[in-house]
Formats: C-alpha cells, structure tokens, sequence
C-alpha cells in the first residue's frame, strides 16, 4: 500500500493568515498534536500544540508569530512501512504526503495507521495466537504454514521479532480458531518452543449472572 491511499480527506491544514486558537481547535477537533502548515498548496511544515499553548495572544495569526516548524515529509508512492518508520521515529501525529512538485496533497494522521495496521495483523478476526520461539536458521513461515494447515486451519497473519546479540526470533501466529490445542502439539512434535498462546474463548464462571442478580436486586 501507499502512502496516497492513506490519506485523511478529512484533516484540513492551517493556513499563515489562520488564528493560533483556531490551530488548537482543530488539533483538539481531531486529537491531534501537530498540523500543516500550507498556503495555497505549498508545504511550510509542521506546527506543534506545545509550542502553540505558549503563545498568550491566541488570536495572533500563525503568520505574526515566531513558531519552530519541522519539515518531515513522504513522496505519495512512498511504501505504507516507511510511513510508520518516520511515525516512530520522529514521534509525530500526521505526516504530510507531497508529490514530485513538492505539492500538499494532504496527511495520513496516527490512527490512520492504527486502522491499517490492525487490518494487516488481522486484529478485529476472530481466533487465536501462538507466540513461538524459534532459531533463525529455522525460519519456514512455508513449513509452520502446513503445520497449521493440518489442522483444518489458516495463518491470518504473522510477525517476527528479532533480538539483539541473538541467534532467536519470535514469531507470532494469528489464527482463525481458538481451539489451538492440537496446532500446539504439532508444533511441539516437530521441535518448536511454543512461548505463549492467546485466545479468545471465555470461560463462564457464573460472575455475570451473579453481577446481573445484583444489578436486579438493586433496582427492585
């Protein structure tokens, strides 16, 4: 995915002739903590909400005032990963997405991204995960692919962790089932250090009957 299809239709920049307050309105409008700066479709950078809430005279126009801009910034065919890489990095809100011209053609905000991500790791599909430990020279997404497979299941999907000054990497699972327990054993057949299992089946101990009895008897 790229960077142009992340883009908030939504997230209007200030311009230099906009107010302080109504900088600080729009962050607040959209939890945000920096926003653009453009005037007509040129780029000037980044203003933050700290340095706005320093200024006394909120009415003062952007333009009038002295105010630090940062000037990050991706191509819009920038890859979606390298657009987190500068989120992280930089710990930023919105990143703007220019073309070739150095044209503003708009933001991608932070939970832009979060959306993505929790799409891509397949967070809001049911199922279970499996945290395994693994040497990296055994690193065959193929060959854990048919372990799960063989259960009549799927990877939705997967990451792996590297560590520092280590030979091991974790890999996480995200399946489609909760019922893990015969994928586990496979795993574990063939040699693999299964770390950590989630799911999500609920086990009902009786605690919401007893809280909706109480509920009821409070209401009488």
């Amino acid at each position: 995915m790229f960077a142009s299809e992340l883009i908030s239709h939504t997230i209007l920049p200030v311009r230099t002739a906009d107010s302080i307050q109504a900088a600080l309105d729009r962050m607040a409008e959209f939890k945000l903590y920096h926003l653009p700066v453009v005037n007509d479709s040129q780029f000037l950078g980044l203003i933050a909400e700290e340095d706005l809430l320093e200024i006394r005279d909120t009415h003062e126009t952007l333009g009038n005032v002295s105010l630090p801009m940062i000037n990050p910034f991706v191509y819009q065919d920038v890859h979606v990963y390298d657009v987190i890489r500068i989120f992280d990095q930089l710990q930023l809100s919105i990143v703007p997405v220019l073309d070739y011209s150095k044209n503003y053609l708009g933001v991608i905000s932070v939970h832009n991204i979060l959306s993505f991500t929790s799409e891509i790791y397949a967070v809001r599909e049911p199922g279970g995960i499996i945290v395994l430990e693994i040497n990296n020279r055994n690193n065959s997404l193929s060959h854990m692919a048919q372990i799960v497979e063989g259960d009549n299941a799927q990877i939705l999907s997967s990451y792996v962790q590297s560590f520092p000054d280590s030979t091991r990497l974790e890999v996480t699972l995200k399946i489609n089932k909760t019922e893990l327990s015969g994928i586990i054993s496979s795993f574990e057949r063939y040699n693999y250090q299964v770390k950590a299992v989630f799911n999500s089946i609920i086990t009902d101990n009786g605690t919401e009957d007893r809280y909706n009895s109480l509920m009821n008897y409070l209401n009488v």
